[in-house]
């Protein structure tokens, strides 16, 4: 009999704890006034890959849509005056090794001569100057081989930065000049670019939270973001200002948003919507009075989804402040 009244006692305790750690006491809460506006996906920094060098369009390792690194080979240019040049070169260069190594035999030879004292000294200084004069040919037109060859590898184009590539105006075998533009990249760092009509500028304001709803992003629940610029100039009635969110690289590039931002602050009742049970059409909370529960209808307003509170929803009616709310 004791072990059934124990028993009988913890599950009452439990039961008692339950109920404890679902109450919720009604307070009111300032929440944002919410207008939606419309904003785009856009890059902070849209940057131009341009050509170091004038020549053709060899080919295209990159097109629109591509993610690309920073450094990365997006395009080739040649210039088949600098192939004409480096071979021109390429036999000089032939021709003066096989003149510094004849010039060296020489001044080997005379410098034999010399010790034995057949040849005068001055025979020895005559070749050891035509050495060097073939020596510093050699250099001369090997550095210009250099010149050529960097010329030759500014031909590749390199990605300026990480982002997406987002218009490529060229194709294979188009002729470029020094300095033309081959691709245009968006860096990574997307912004949610709002426009506001004026009258609701006053309000805004950097830090200012933001939410976007799932439908418009392809997700169950909402997202939610903060403004970290409001432009001061107004354009054609309308503020711009930016906004960071995350995961703003899956979307396109100047993609359309319905966003929605604070146009003030007013007082509400925001409670979970688990504490919502709808009956034959009626929304109902359940009450705790004392020891007692009770089951009130309620008016439910449109839905608040807060950070803290992601399944928020706005009563309009049926509470007080201070009433204590029983999760069913």
């Amino acid at each position: 009999m004791r072990i059934f009244i124990i028993a009988g006692l913890l599950a009452l305790a439990l039961a008692q704890a339950a109920v404890a750690a679902t109450v919720l006491k009604v307070m009111p809460t300032p929440v944002a006034d919410e207008k939606a506006v419309f904003a785009t996906v856009e890059s902070l920094n849209v940057v131009p890959a341009r050509a170091r060098i004038g020549g053709t369009l060899a080919g295209l390792t990159a097109r629109e849509g591509d993610h690309v690194e920073q450094g990365q080979i997006i395009a080739r240019i040649g210039d088949e005056k600098l192939v004409l040049q480096m071979k021109s070169l390429d036999a000089q260069i032939a021709g003066l090794e096989a003149q510094r190594a004849q010039a060296e035999t020489d001044f080997t030879r005379i410098k034999t001569l010399v010790d034995r004292g057949t040849l005068p000294r001055t025979r020895l200084d005559e070749a050891q100057t035509s050495l060097r004069v073939a020596e510093n040919a050699l250099q001369s037109r090997t550095a210009e081989r250099l010149v050529i060859g960097q010329q030759l590898s500014e031909g590749d184009v390199f990605s300026p930065a990480a982002g997406r590539i987002l218009k490529v105006p060229l194709t294979a075998g188009a002729v470029l000049l020094a300095g033309e533009t081959v691709a245009t990249i968006a860096r990574q760092d997307f912004v949610l670019r709002l426009r506001v009509p004026e009258r609701h500028a006053r309000a805004l304001k950097a830090g200012d939270m933001i939410r976007l709803d799932g439908s418009e992003i392809g997700e169950a629940g909402p997202r939610f973001g903060k403004i970290t610029l409001v432009y001061p100039q107004i354009e054609d009635g309308r503020v711009m200002a930016d906004a960071v969110v995350a995961g703003l690289g899956d979307y396109f590039v100047s993609e359309r948003l319905r966003v929605w931002i604070s146009g003030g602050e007013r007082l509400a009742i925001v409670i979970p919507a688990s504490f919502v049970t709808t009956r034959f059409g009626v929304d109902y909370v359940r009450l705790r009075q004392g020891e007692a529960m009770i089951d009130v209808p309620v008016q439910r307003g449109r839905d608040l989804p807060r950070p803290d509170m992601p399944d928020g929803v706005e009563i309009l009616s049926g509470l007080r402040p201070g009433d204590e709310l029983v999760q069913p």
